[in-house]
């Protein structure tokens, strides 16, 4: 075994005593805490400070406003914590014994420094974190340790393979594997969020990034992307194990319906705070709809189809802002991840778009974390030697947009539901 990388989703964390145990169970982004300390943050501090500081949105779950919850709540966990480790570098401690952070995941957390890209002792100040509580960061590429020898001996390895830093958030790691062409490009990291941005080499900070929910996290290269959260798949999720109950449909199945479906019937704001917790999405789903005066969806097709054009709607937002950030028009959109596989979403993308899509590969963040391996072991060159791997590998499909007067019309009434 040559190396070993660790990718995981970004903000959350587990703490470490001074002996190095863990004090307590991870607790998930989803749990209730992050919003009580996002209200609680912006009401001494406002909705501007953290952003200007960190290049990053306010969102309910980063990690600033968990750790706001905890020390609001006395929580005694904080008060034995040594370090504080996000998720992929706190299972890199347990395999390796080395207490680091990897820079793409620290940039999720809405605690760094967006121009020195170091934490911010401001913020931590302003929190009331003692500075000790987080790591040095390490770029992607670089070794964060070796395998514990009774690891190896454990498994049968018969050495200590090195524990490689890729692009430790998976959405880092996934944009590694984005096979372009160009340079002038956006992406869809599409799952159980759909993140939709676009890379550079500094952070942008100002009132546009701001006011579209933009973020400034970090790339495998050791730069910035720029983009957006978007709910994700995760409302067609919770949709589909509603309806598993009474009859067990495939997704395909799914599609189906949702292609038989009227189009354009009505549209839901993906990233509400009504859709955030799980439960009877398709009853949300028809209560957000006759909240706002809409048609209201009565057939899993019906419902399947308002959330799929809502979805393409919610990247056009997206895609926009990033062509107005940029100053140029952005001639292609990389939709990379599982939901690369959904051709019928992929073709109204680019529809909304009115640019060309190109889809795949599926799993784009394993394949990401791999090549960064390869990169740091020297096995590939460069980005462009990884580009070239992708598309040599992959069977990639191309959307070129359909109907794109018509998308134009019903963007305008999409944005009047929000």
């Amino acid at each position: 075994l040559s190396g070993l990388g660790i990718d995981t989703w970004g903000v959350d964390f587990g703490l470490l005593d001074k002996d190095g145990h863990l004090v307590g169970n991870p607790r998930s982004y989803r749990d209730p805490r992050g919003r009580r300390g996002m209200e609680a943050f912006h009401k001494k501090f406002g909705e501007r400070t953290a952003f200007d500081i960190s290049g990053v949105s306010n969102m309910e779950f980063n990690t600033l406003y968990q750790l706001v919850d905890m020390v609001n709540s006395h929580d005694p966990q904080l008060e034995i914590a040594d370090k504080l480790l996000l998720m992929p570098d706190l299972l890199g401690y347990l395999l390796s014994g080395v207490i680091s952070s990897e820079y793409t995941e620290a940039t999720t957390t809405q605690m760094m420094d967006a121009k020195t890209r170091t934490w911010s002792k401001d913020i931590m100040e302003m929190v009331g974190i003692k500075p000790s509580l987080f790591t040095d960061i390490q770029m992607c590429g670089e070794v964060k340790g070796n395998l514990l020898q009774h690891i190896a001996d454990e498994v049968g390895l018969k050495t200590c393979p090195p524990i490689i830093n890729v692009g430790s958030h998976d959405t880092a790691s996934a944009v590694a594997s984005i096979p372009a062409k160009e340079e002038n490009i956006a992406f869809i990291s599409s799952g159980t969020w759909s993140l939709v941005g676009a890379t550079g080499d500094t952070a942008v900070i100002n009132d546009t990034v701001f006011e579209n929910n933009l973020s400034n996290e970090g790339t495998f290269n050791g730069g910035i992307q720029l983009l957006q959260n978007i709910m994700g798949l995760w409302v067609i999720q919770n949709c589909k194990k509603v309806w598993d109950k009474t009859e067990k449909l495939s997704w395909s199945d799914i599609i189906e319906k949702a292609k038989s479906a009227s189009p354009f019937k009505s549209f839901v704001n993906i990233n509400d705070t009504l859709f955030y917790d799980g439960g009877d999405m398709p009853k949300k789903i028809q209560q957000y709809c006759e909240d706002t005066k809409q048609y209201v969806p009565q057939t899993q097709g019906e419902i399947a189809r308002t959330v799929f054009e809502s979805l393409a709607m919610s990247y056009r937002e997206a895609f926009t802002a990033l062509e107005k950030l940029q100053g140029q028009r952005i001639e292609t959109l990389h939709i990379v991840g599982g939901g690369s596989q959904n051709e019928f979403l992929n073709q109204i993308t680019a529809n909304a778009i009115n640019r060309k899509v190109v889809a795949g590969p599926i799993e784009a963040t394993a394949i990401g974390n791999i090549l960064m391996q390869l990169k740091a072991t020297g096995e590939v060159k460069d980005a462009t030697d990884m580009r070239h791997i992708i598309r040599d590998s992959f069977a990639l499909n191309t959307y070129e947009p359909q109907d794109s007067d018509q998308w134009d019309s019903m963007y305008e009434a999409y944005l009047k539901i929000k």
